[in-house]
């Protein structure tokens, strides 16, 4: 390996060795605590313009396979690491780390300190950075430069980027080694997703439950919606800053009470501000398998799978809506419902991968909204 640095941009840097391809690469600047699924955070479109850190010391252990991929590609613009695993060992392996990132063009950086980066951050907030690998990583200078000049992410409408450009059906299950086993329903209910960096799993957990589920580009219009005659309409997660998509907001807005409505994470966020609530940047955000979650509706505390770093903000009037649940670790905002429009939506990632599954509930309660069009969503 040779040499690789992180350049933050209020001067902070972070030396290590580089892999993946050689070059500068910008981003965000985030952490996530999660104890496994790194191949699922790679290829996770909510991640596109951040660089992720793992706080997780030993990564690449199982190597890459084909199965575990969230997308068709690698969004993240650069992968932090305390250690790179020299030895790659699991049955389903198809390869290393190392080559799947320099396919991929990305920008790897091992034997950081990266304990030393996470509480920077917790106590700076994420900040933009530049990484880079080889030659490029000498001129300390001219990278804090790049990373000053690198692109915002409050304000930055980054779902343009990442939506599919055509509507595609979906028609993949779960394997049932890992979840069940089911049969897809060619009759099923239409389900339209709007895709605004939607991961694959979320696609799964529809189709197992018998929905029959058709991909469509963020930018759709109502109109062009209900033409399809849906049973109902998913909200997807995706980068970026939710109140800078006003297309999206607005086509929301003007979907509701039309059939049920189900969003995760970025779909939260427009979902909120459609009803007339406000977001916010958070400090350090939400990135984790292990976040406590409190339904408020029944008193329940689901462990959680989480990828954001905007919030709705807590004294968001939602016109009718309710918040359903709330995180335990900062009472942030973590599901709304709106019973009269039959739309309801929650912050985390139900769908995991990777995380705890005490969420998947949430999937049979949009099943169920979809099948029982004139009644509302309990949301218990």
């Amino acid at each position: 390996m040779s040499k690789g640095v992180l350049v933050l941009e209020d001067g902070r840097i972070f030396s290590g060795e580089g892999f993946g391809i050689e070059g500068v690469q910008t981003g965000e600047v985030v952490f996530n605590t999660s104890m496994t699924g790194y191949q699922e955070i790679l290829t996770d479109p909510s991640y596109y313009r951040q660089i992720v850190t793992m706080t997780v010391p030993h990564i690449g252990n199982t190597g890459i396979n084909l199965e575990d991929v969230e997308s068709a590609k690698v969004w993240v613009s650069g992968f932090v690491v305390r250690s790179l695993s020299p030895i790659v060992s699991n049955w389903r392996n198809r390869g290393d780390l190392d080559t799947y990132l320099k396919e991929q063009g990305v920008i790897g950086l091992s034997e950081v300190a990266t304990r030393a980066l996470v509480r920077h951050i917790r106590e700076k907030g994420v900040m933009r950075a530049a990484i880079a690998h080889g030659d490029a990583a000498d001129d300390t200078a001219e990278l804090l430069k790049i990373a000053q000049e690198s692109l915002d992410m409050s304000g930055a409408n980054l779902v343009d980027d990442v939506t599919t450009p055509e509507p595609y059906n979906w028609t993949e299950q779960s394997d049932p080694q890992w979840y069940a086993d089911h049969e897809y329903n060619p009759d099923g209910l239409l389900i339209l997703a709007y895709d605004y960096g939607i991961k694959n799993n979320i696609l799964r957990m529809l189709t197992d439950r018998g929905l029959r589920v058709r991909v469509v580009p963020a930018q759709m219009t109502p109109d062009e919606m209900m033409a399809q005659n849906p049973a109902g309409v998913f909200l997807s997660n995706g980068p970026g800053d939710p109140a800078a998509v006003g297309y999206a907001i607005d086509n929301v807005r003007n979907l509701l009470g039309e059939v049920p409505i189900f969003g995760i994470c970025l779909g939260h966020q427009i979902l909120s501000l459609a009803l007339g609530g406000k977001t916010e940047k958070m400090r350090f955000g939400h990135r984790g398998g292990n976040q406590p979650v409190k339904n408020l509706l029944n008193g329940n505390v689901e462990i959680s799978s989480h990828n954001h770093g905007f919030a709705v903000k807590q004294d968001s009037e939602l016109s009718g809506g309710e918040v359903t649940h709330i995180n335990l670790n900062d009472n942030t905002i973590e599901g709304v419902r709106h019973t009269g429009l039959r739309a309801f939506s929650v912050q985390y990632h139900p769908e995991a991968s990777p995380g705890p599954h005490d969420s998947l509930y949430l999937f049979d309660e949009f099943v169920n909204a979809v099948k029982n069009n004139d009644k509302i969503i309990s949301n218990k």
